[in-house]
């Protein structure tokens, strides 16, 4: 099905710079060692649940949710527990983290089984158990996404395969090649969570991949993909959803208030190889590009395998990387030591040479709006840059920058180079405190 609104959201259009969309991805070596964190998801960090000289195995749980909103996680490879203590995480966040130095036999924790499932709350609890986190980016618990109170208001499931940021080719390889553990989890959220439709998105530049789902679809009930144009930020989900669905999501609300769930085919696949195997996530495929990597590749490394293991698995630089990146280049986190780790929701590390690392020097904004004309949820960033710099909140809430999804259109495009989605993200912290005050004073009046 091909669906394109004529009203569509804006973007911009980005080179793809798939070079590794052919290359099926390949298994890493064990590392010597892995630094695990307890927060690699939105909410609450785990609880560790092993000491220091514990012996762990691949598999096995090594830290508790510590909440609602938490995931537990376990250990990806087998070995002796090394250190537990803060990790300075890539968001200058401090953290507790878990060092387990590998024994070399990635052996696997005895006691895992498939769950029995059902029914939904079995569904949810197993999902829960797996450790299974949004893989996409976010790191939202994918047990808590799920848990909607009622599934009738549901009208689609949509399943993320858009991957619209260059470079970035895991999500391709998941639906190239665990195609069938694809469909085996919409057919499991069909099962126990009643979906009546079950959408896969997917830009046009992946011809292999909406052939191949087109044709698997064809047997299926209530299953269709949706071949959208190749334009950025298309995989962010309120894009997603107006362009798959037509409906807009309303400032303050969430998908599932317009009847949609949005999931990431990569999480999707997740679910089915917990439910087929019982093992919980502890690896993940990895794109691994950039100008300053010798050998670019797809790679299936274990959670918490240091970045500079990953690299030398790609036979090290050709180059000296000036500037390392968590994801794509347009959302992407630098990472300032190559010893950080492999995170649940890492789709990409990417490592660029000094020419693609130096940002042009910002001249003076030239009113030209190009960044209103191209902002998905056409927002002002320059009228954004100037309350900000003036420290103007109520300009700041009246302007709607709480909305602004961080996607980099307006930076990508802004002739002058102002670094407008930076001052959008400092905008957004300086604001919240006002805004959740105001919510409330709302609050009271009612």
């Amino acid at each position: 099905m091909k669906l394109w609104l004529q009203m569509k959201m804006h973007g911009v259009h980005v080179p793809h710079r798939k070079n590794t969309a052919s290359m099926a991805a390949r298994i890493m070596d064990c590392p010597q060692s892995v630094t695990i964190p307890m927060s690699m998801h939105i909410g609450t960090p785990a609880r560790p649940l092993v000491k220091v000289g514990d012996y762990v195995k691949m598999g096995q749980r090594i830290a508790e949710a510590d909440g609602f909103v938490s995931s537990p996680v376990h250990a990806s490879i087998s070995g002796t527990v090394k250190r537990i203590d803060s990790f300075l995480a890539s968001s200058g966040r401090r953290m507790p983290a878990i060092t387990i130095e590998s024994d070399g036999l990635m052996a696997r924790c005895e006691t895992l089984r498939p769950p029995v499932i059902h029914s939904q709350e079995e569904f949810l609890q197993a999902l829960t158990d797996s450790g299974i986190v949004g893989l996409g980016g976010a790191g939202f618990p994918t047990s808590v996404k799920l848990t909607v109170k009622n599934m009738v208001k549901i009208d689609a499931v949509i399943v993320n395969g858009a991957e619209c940021e260059p470079y970035i080719t895991s999500d391709t390889r998941t639906m190239l090649d665990q195609s069938r553990l694809v469909m085996d989890g919409a057919r499991l959220l069909q099962t126990y969570l009643r979906a009546p439709r079950i959408l896969f998105a997917i830009e046009d530049n992946k011809p292999a991949c909406i052939s191949l789902f087109e044709s698997l679809c064809r047997h299926e009930t209530a299953m269709e993909v949706c071949s959208l144009p190749s334009m950025y930020p298309q995989g962010g989900e309120k894009v997603l959803i107006y362009h798959t669905m037509g409906r807009l999501v309303p400032e303050g609300k969430l998908p599932v208030d317009v009847g949609a769930i949005v999931i990431n085919v990569t999480t999707l696949a997740s679910i089915a190889r917990y439910l087929e195997l019982g093992l919980p996530l502890v690896r993940k495929c990895v794109t691994v590009d950039g100008s300053a990597v010798r050998n670019p590749q797809n790679l299936v490394a274990p959670i918490g395998a240091s970045l500079a293991d990953v690299f030398a698995f790609c036979g090290g630089f050709k180059a000296e990387p000036k500037k390392v990146l968590y994801g794509g280049p347009m959302m992407g986190i630098a990472v300032p030591e190559l010893s950080e780790p492999i995170l649940k929701n890492t789709n990409a590390v990417l490592a660029f040479a000094e020419a693609d690392s130096v940002p042009p020097k910002p001249t003076a904004c030239i009113r030209c709006g190009r960044c209103i004309g191209h902002c998905p949820l056409r927002l002002m960033p320059a009228e954004v840059e100037d309350a900000y710099a003036a420290g103007d909140v109520e300009a700041l809430a009246a302007l709607k920058v709480n909305l602004c999804m961080e996607c980099g259109c307006c930076s990508y495009i802004c002739p002058a180079h102002r670094p407008l989605v930076q001052t959008n993200r400092l905008a957004k912290a300086l604001v919240a405190p006002y805004l959740r005050a105001r919510q409330q004073r709302e609050a009271v009046k009612k």
